[in-house]
């Protein structure tokens, strides 16, 4: 399916919790499953929320996809505040790779979650699959789309990319981890990225008023997987952004700081059409995007690509 440029959207259908089972992880895992209504062969995007969020966040960018021709699939990862995990249990310390293995789960179970949305058996492509995420959620994604994470000797992890993902989005991506504070450096050990690895088609998307008590640098810091990736192809900077990127993670959610429904719409549009562009080579959208961008986009944010 080729998704229509169309001012009116298709309808969006959602079911939620869709329980996949999850042994050895202490909880099964919980989706949230979102299509648009009609139309056949609808790629896939699995999203990754932050820290603390659930598979109820990010309604802008998942309502979005999904209207635009997407099947968005939205895990709740353990550090969920709607798990009440508490920082003694002795999962927390993995919960990085717990994270990473509900998205392979997600994947391996997507025959399951298309069968739990009414009336979308038969019209997912299984093979344009895309992953995204933001802040943590991003760190996540990042690793199926190729980084690793660096041990304490200093060298690349296991990779843990999966052959299944051909494009991701990343959404306030944290940066190196040899500009973690110190307290980071203790405390989040996973929170060192190698993104030498990652090759697969991606977005970066930062915001250049956004600034993390987690590193010593300034908002630079989350372009780092841009410059340093040979997959991340694409970045876009939002011009007096902060981490929440002008609201994507809920609509009128209270960790927005920075709330422009205008800077939502350009992260929406782009994203969309990356997505588009990037799992089927033969549209145009992103290259449309890239080379005009509409009116006012100029004044939000900026294109840089390689």
């Amino acid at each position: 399916m080729h998704p229509a440029h169309t001012r009116h959207p298709n309808p969006v259908i959602s079911v939620q919790p869709v329980v996949l089972p999850a042994p050895g992880r202490g909880a099964d895992l919980q989706v949230r499953v979102s299509a648009p209504a009609a139309g056949d062969g609808l790629p896939v995007v699995v999203l990754s929320h932050g820290h603390g969020c659930s598979m109820r966040h990010y309604g802008p960018l998942a309502d979005h996809w999904a209207a635009a021709g997407f099947v968005v699939l939205q895990p709740t990862h353990l550090d969920s505040r709607t798990l009440a995990l508490p920082a003694t249990d002795p999962r927390t310390p993995r919960i990085w790779r717990y994270r990473v293995e509900d998205l392979v789960r997600v994947l391996d179970g997507l025959e399951t979650l298309e069968k739990a949305l009414p009336g979308l058996t038969g019209r997912v492509d299984r093979e344009r699959v895309a992953v995204a995420g933001h802040s943590w959620g991003a760190q996540t994604a990042g690793v199926l789309l190729g980084a690793r994470v660096l041990g304490t000797d200093g060298e690349p992890g296991e990779d843990l990319s999966d052959a299944r993902v051909g494009a991701g989005v990343l959404l306030a991506a944290a940066g190196l981890g040899d500009d973690l504070t110190p307290f980071a450096v203790e405390h989040l050990p996973f929170m060192r990225p190698h993104f030498a690895t990652l090759t697969t088609p991606t977005l970066v998307v930062a915001g250049d008023h956004d600034r993390s008590a987690l590193t010593t640098r300034g908002p630079d810091w989350f372009t780092d997987a841009y410059l340093h990736s040979p997959g991340a192809t694409d970045l876009l900077t939002l011009f007096g952004a902060e981490h929440s990127l002008g609201g994507i993670s809920g609509y009128e959610a209270a960790e927005t700081t920075d709330e422009s429904p205008a800077r939502v719409a350009l992260v929406q549009r782009l994203t969309t059409a990356y997505l588009r562009s990037a799992l089927r080579p033969e549209d145009t959208s992103w290259k449309e995007e890239a080379s005009a961008p509409g009116a006012g986009a100029e004044r939000l944010g900026q294109l840089r690509s390689k």
